[in-house]
């Protein structure tokens, strides 16, 4: 197929143009479409390509108590739109090379495009999207196909350890607050659901006033505000999502074991930890890069693996949200040895907090991050995950040009006192799943 062949030559040519090319942070432009979306462009005119998604804040937290709406209506959007089944959809995109997806988590839930910048190319993909956006059917049958497999992914999540403790560790850490929902639902609400329920679901929040708009591509100014009005033409306006809740602290440790028949004990540990827009957050960034955030060469595993051999993979992580994500500490070991790391895994995270970071660590992984930071820019795609990101979350326009400033500017002390501040050793979340079954 002509395009599809067009646009996979010209994928090989962005390899070689990124690898050569030194990225700068690009210019990002902003503006608010005539049906109240929110837009985020960056004109990229190296490559004949137009990456875009749109964005909904429709996301898990957003399900109430029919955990797994939001996942499962944005996976039916494409498996049904005006008089097209699934594959017709899919053959109407691959006619013209086109590359589309959607997906969903706790916060948002987004479609994305990927197209050839020409207009024979892009508009009947554009016109696909727009239908998909607009009139999805949500038939009956589709419905009830999909939700046995999700009620079979499920049962096979059972027999997974590392998803079963995910589950239990989130609704401790979050209690009632929405965010405790998981994404895939529970066989009780899936099995509840009806068809109106996803129709209500996606005319509340697939609107246009509850919408952020990347574009990532070769067209202008005048071409993108002109995409943006197409792609939204049949939306309904609507209103924007509520704000969510606060997310309370945890205001004493939990310890919860679970019994699975696994030769591997895994380890989970944490509580609420930070949010987009957070002023803490480049101190917790930059302080936990040295903890378990850096791969190999991070405190815990040091501590775990180097020193005991007592895990392979420990890490630990913020996953920052519109409000309070998670701070995790994860660690697989083996049934005979868990006590033992999880000992470890204690202490270590004690001492860190107690004694802070060394001026070597704290180098390294300065010089870890901002030295990567080049790669997080390098295509277009890249790019287009910062734009949804920072259009999401309402971050400043200069976020990427001010990224390696605020990690250099990062001071020792500061990362000690926000860490003291923002991680409660003593009030932690603990999860442990495996041993004898």
């Amino acid at each position: 197929m002509e395009s599809t062949r067009f646009l996979t030559a010209i994928l090989l040519a962005a390899v070689s143009l990124f690898m050569s090319a030194a990225q700068a942070a690009p210019e990002i432009q902003h503006w608010q479409s005539a049906r109240g979306a929110q837009v985020y462009y960056v004109h990229a005119p190296g490559l004949p390509i137009v990456d875009l998604q749109i964005t909904f804040n429709a996301g898990s937290a957003r399900d109430g108590q029919q955990s797994g709406l939001s996942s499962i209506t944005n996976h039916m959007l494409d498996l049904g739109a005006g008089s097209l089944d699934a594959t017709k959809i899919a053959q109407r995109f691959e006619g013209v090379g086109a590359e589309f997806s959607r997906g969903s988590d706790r916060d948002m839930a987004w479609l994305k495009l990927r197209s050839l910048s020409q207009g024979k190319w892009l508009d009947p993909a554009l016109d696909t999207m727009a239908l998909i956006l607009s009139g999805p059917t949500f038939d009956k049958q589709v419905f009830e196909r999909e939700r046995k497999r999700y009620l079979s992914s499920l049962k096979r999540e059972k027999q997974n350890p590392e998803s079963v403790a995910s589950r239990i560790f989130y609704k401790a850490v979050y209690g009632n607050h929405p965010y405790a929902n998981m994404p895939n639902g529970t066989e009780d609400t899936l099995k509840a659901m009806s068809v109106a329920d996803l129709k209500r679901f996606f005319a509340s929040y697939y609107v246009a006033s509850n919408a952020s708009v990347a574009i990532v591509g070769d067209i202008d100014r005048k071409a993108a505000e002109a995409l943006v009005e197409r792609l939204l033409k049949k939306v309904a306006v609507g209103a924007p999502a509520k704000p969510l809740p606060m997310v309370a602290e945890l205001q004493k440790a939990k310890l919860i074991r679970i019994a699975h028949p696994s030769t591997q004990t895994h380890i989970l540990m944490g509580h609420p930890g930070n949010y987009r827009g957070d002023p803490d957050y480049f101190a917790m960034y930059v302080g936990n890069h040295a903890l378990g955030g850096s791969g190999l060469v991070s405190r815990l595993s040091d501590e775990v693996r180097e020193k005991r051999g007592l895990s392979y993979s420990v890490y630990s992580y913020f996953s920052p949200l519109a409000r309070k994500g998670i701070f995790q500490v994860s660690m697989q070991t083996r049934n005979d040895q868990a006590e033992q790391g999880l000992k470890v895994l204690r202490k270590t995270i004690s001492e860190y907090v107690d004694k802070g970071m060394s001026e070597k660590e704290l180098q390294a992984s300065r010089k870890n991050i901002t030295g990567g930071f080049p790669l997080r820019i390098d295509s277009n795609k890249k790019i287009l995950g910062y734009l949804a990101m920072l259009s999401f979350y309402k971050l400043p326009l200069t976020y990427l040009d001010d990224f390696n400033k605020n990690i250099e500017a990062v001071s020792l002390q500061q990362i000690q006192d926000t860490l003291r501040r923002r991680l409660h050793t003593d009030r932690m979340v603990t999860v442990i799943v495996g041993g004898e079954g």
